[in-house]
């Protein structure tokens, strides 16, 4: 019979043994400092100078001086001094200066952390996860970064998702308040989309790129042509708002027909061109400019253009272009003017358009 349990190797109690007492009290010491095991540190070869007792640790390997030889036990300072416990398979213990739980699997101690977790139906990291949201993380931060070629890495990162259709929703949904704002991705489609909303409930794109061809579009642009489907007439010496009441375009309808002119409907940067074609009422020697206007009463800036020479009816024609600033409800229209002779600015040709740039 053995004088030692299996596996903790506590001393037995032998028949007719003297002094059963100090046999008792050293596997009581075994147990106490085994049980509920928790080391000060692991990566020491050498007793600390003044330990305390009860005091135990992982003894790091090439160990030396009273701990010689005994590589990977645990070390327990009792009863002024040091008790050698060699490890089995399956022992844990707690490292309490790194936070880290410990197993040893026979031949060295290893961490705890699993290599791989998989096929779990919840995941929460900081707060808790449900069947709607099966991982949820709450972080004030998150990182991932690329492992190095010479980790045994490519140096590239991809992070990928996937749907099972086209006609599938995948994407990125962005909130304040849990209140959506924002959505990126391919949603209904394989079209990169880019929407946002102000309650969470209408959304309007902002960007949308056609898988097809790479075609960028911006579907909410402030963009319009404006034309004139009649002759507007002007007499010498005024200027004259042109009637343009139609439209080719008229993106989130921002040009108004009823008024004849371009309202901002955002702050920003604008370009505006326009097209004056002269057609004749009397006389050749009309002399035709025109110009764009801001607020009805304000010439814009490298908008005001004049032609001189004799015009030819249908055939002459005035190309004026400009980029201006404008605050959200500004108008700009477009104005013709004729000097020397009265005349037409002829229906059809005769157009008005612009877009928001920036």
């Amino acid at each position: 019979m053995s004088d030692a349990t299996t596996h903790l190797l506590l001393p037995y109690i032998l028949a007719a043994q003297a002094q059963k007492h100090v046999t008792h009290n050293e596997a009581l010491r075994i147990l106490d400092g085994l049980v509920h095991l928790s080391v000060l540190d692991r990566d020491l070869a050498a007793p600390p100078a003044s330990p305390a007792d009860g005091d135990r640790y992982i003894v790091a390997s090439g160990a030396k001086g009273d701990w010689a030889g005994w590589d990977l036990n645990v070390a327990l300072w009792t009863d002024g001094a040091w008790l050698r416990l060699p490890p089995r398979t399956g022992w844990r213990a707690w490292v309490e200066d790194e936070g880290l739980l410990m197993v040893y699997d026979g031949s060295g101690w290893v961490g705890t952390t699993p290599a791989a977790l998989q096929n779990m139906a919840l995941l929460g990291l900081g707060t808790t996860a449900d069947a709607s949201n099966p991982f949820s993380a709450k972080l004030n931060a998150a990182l991932w970064t690329a492992r190095t070629v010479a980790e045994g890495g490519t140096g590239d990162l991809f992070y990928t998702m996937n749907k099972e259709a086209a006609g599938d929703d995948l994407g990125l949904t962005l909130q304040t308040g849990f209140v959506t704002k924002a959505l990126v991705g391919l949603f209904g489609s394989d079209r990169f989309r880019l929407a946002v909303s102000a309650d969470g409930s209408t959304f309007f794109d902002g960007l949308s790129v056609d898988n097809a061809t790479g075609v960028v579009d911006q579907p909410r642009l402030p963009r319009f042509k404006a034309y004139t489907n009649y002759d507007n007439y002007v007499g010498v010496g005024t200027w004259t708002k042109i009637g343009l009441n139609n439209t080719d375009t008229n993106d989130q309808g921002a040009f108004d027909a009823a008024n004849n002119h371009f309202v901002a409907p955002v702050d920003g940067t604008y370009l505006f061109g326009a097209t004056l074609l002269y057609k004749i009422n009397a006389s050749a020697t009309a002399r035709m400019s025109g110009r764009l206007v801001l607020n009805g009463t304000t010439e814009i800036r490298g908008s005001l253009g004049e032609i001189s020479a004799t015009h030819v009816s249908l055939a002459t024609a005035i190309w004026l272009q400009t980029m201006v600033p404008l605050t959200a409800g500004d108008t700009v229209e477009l104005q013709g003017y004729f000097r020397v002779a009265d005349g037409y600015f002829a229906a059809d040709h005769t157009s008005f358009w612009g877009c928001k740039v920036g």
